[in-house]
């Protein structure tokens, strides 16, 4: 908990010292992590400006005791920290549905969930057009059985640049 606080506040400090990078136009891939069973997510970047951008999730969940889906978009701000290091932060929502058969209770249950999402990370551009990341992002559940507490996502991202 003592490094997260102080990744939190080293990369909050470096915000008044770095210049915005420009960032990848459009990038697609993976986002791997474990939040609510969403284990993995194609995930979507797309550039709004020189310092921001549009980010979109998709993540599906099978398992024996429920299935669910979610996507999810994130407004992410983006600060250089030195070559092809960038730090981002941001905020967003998330969206999905689930449906759980024979429960503890021996019935059936499904509904419609709604997040409030939080986005903070590190990324490297190499060379190639290859993006790799490492993010946290807390998830606030607003609607909903499935999503209504709240959940700390890890997850580490591949990416193509185009």
């Amino acid at each position: 908990m003592k490094k997260l606080i102080f990744m939190a506040v080293f990369l909050f400090a470096v915000i008044f010292t770095s210049n915005a990078q420009d960032i990848a136009r459009n990038a697609i891939g993976v986002r791997l992590g474990d939040n609510d069973g969403f284990g993995a997510e194609i995930s979507y970047q797309h550039e709004l400006s020189e310092a921001t951008r549009l980010e979109l999730d998709l993540g599906f969940r099978n398992n024996n005791d429920s299935d669910a889906f979610k996507l999810t978009g994130i407004y992410q701000w983006v600060w250089n920290i030195d070559q092809g290091f960038n730090w981002y932060a941001g905020f967003g929502a998330g969206i999905g549905s689930w449906s759980k058969g024979n429960n503890y209770l021996g019935n059936d249950d499904d509904g419609l969930f709604l997040n409030a999402d939080g986005d903070i990370g590190i990324e490297y551009n190499f060379d190639i057009p290859l993006m790799i990341s490492l993010d946290f992002r807390p998830e606030f559940g607003l609607i909903g059985d499935y999503g209504r507490d709240t959940s700390l996502d890890i997850a580490l991202s591949l990416r193509y640049q185009f």
